[in-house]
């Protein structure tokens, strides 16, 4: 039997433990060898509860036992998790679109280094299609997202506008812009936004649209795409994990996904 692949884990939130809790379900292939986590004792308190506890490591020793690394730390620290990464050689499965975005740098180093970066889907729907789409000609890509007003109450870029989140109560436009400037406005709640765009027209031609709206209770995506070969809306609602709103656990099985067709004999979709 060939030896399994062996997968860290960088940041261990909600996230972060929900794809370890699946790899240490025991995945075919697939070997849980370390995790980090800005809090090492709270990590180690969370893998007691593994079937097969691993070493919680610091970050700049995520890659040392490692073939791939799973990014799922705050954006700000993006960087940091690529560096003993990229250094290595390994591969780097990521759902932090809109760091990459803002790093774009990053991939040349990857190149360089023959590190591989797999943006995975995360929550995103119809990627297959819409990355199919741009091998022809794409007219336009627009996302509509509706969140509750609460989600947003703690955004700088809204503060910075004078808008209250706490105060709305009809559904509002806060931002028209491209998904380069959401990602950038927005930079721990839009990786959904910048996936898009990296799939299909790129960040300045991708445009996006977010409502405040106290007449839903999850964050509600719209993406409408016209192209040459084919024109779809599709909408996404995602179910949060309880005490943790801001993600969904949809996002953690898009990784564990995008890690068995690492080492899969058959990968279905594009």
């Amino acid at each position: 039997m060939p030896s399994p692949l062996r997968v860290a884990i960088a940041g261990f939130g909600s996230i972060g433990r929900l794809v370890g809790r699946c790899l240490d379900s025991g995945l075919p292939g697939l070997q849980l060898v370390a995790v980090s986590a800005a809090r090492l004792d709270c990590a180690r308190d969370h893998l007691k509860e593994f079937r097969c506890p691993v070493p919680a490591v610091p970050l700049s020793r995520i890659a040392d036992d490692a073939d791939a690394v799973v990014d799922c730390t705050p954006p700000e620290i993006f960087l940091d998790t690529m560096a003993p990464a990229i250094g290595r050689g390994r591969t780097i499965v990521t759902v932090s679109a809109a760091a990459l975005l803002e790093n774009e740098h990053v991939l040349a180093r990857a190149a360089a280094a023959g590190s591989r970066i797999v943006l995975v889907s995360g929550s995103v729907g119809g990627l297959d299609a819409l990355r199919a789409a741009s091998v022809g000609t794409i007219r336009s890509v627009r996302m509509i997202t509706r969140k509750p007003p609460l989600s947003l109450a703690r955004s700088p870029w809204l503060a910075a506008q004078g808008i209250d989140a706490a105060r709305i109560t009809a559904p509002t436009r806060v931002f028209d812009g491209s998904a380069r400037e959401a990602a950038r406005n927005f930079p721990d709640k839009f990786n959904l936004a910048a996936t898009v765009a990296l799939a299909g027209i790129g960040p300045d031609r991708t445009r996006i649209e977010i409502w405040l709206d106290p007449g839903v209770e999850r964050n509600v995506h719209r993406i409408a795409v016209d192209a040459d070969s084919t024109r779809f809306e599709l909408e996404i609602q995602n179910v949060p994990n309880p005490g943790h709103e801001g993600t969904g656990p949809l996002v953690a099985y898009s990784i564990v996904a995008a890690l068995k067709d690492l080492t899969a004999g058959v990968r279905i979709g594009t």
